[in-house]
């Protein structure tokens, strides 16, 4: 495996692609589908982008009580 391909799997990972994504996703470069390859991005992007966002509304969800337990002074 070339040099290249490696950084791009360590990339892959970090960002928190499956097994699976990153096969798929290294089939599509080596058939020089760049399309495809962008979709497989553009899916685990929106996906981490999704848990950002659910995570977002927990935090507003503790910031909320706590904003409501000083306002009652306990």
């Amino acid at each position: 495996m070339e040099q290249e391909e490696k950084a791009i799997i360590r990339n892959l990972l970090d960002a928190g692609c499956s097994e699976d994504m990153i096969t798929a996703f290294l089939k599509s470069r080596r058939m020089g589908n760049k399309e495809e390859g962008f979709r497989i991005l553009r899916e685990q992007r929106k996906s981490l982008l999704d848990e950002v966002h659910h995570g977002e509304k927990k935090i507003d969800c503790l910031d909320y009580l706590v904003y409501q337990m000083k306002r009652e002074k306990v």
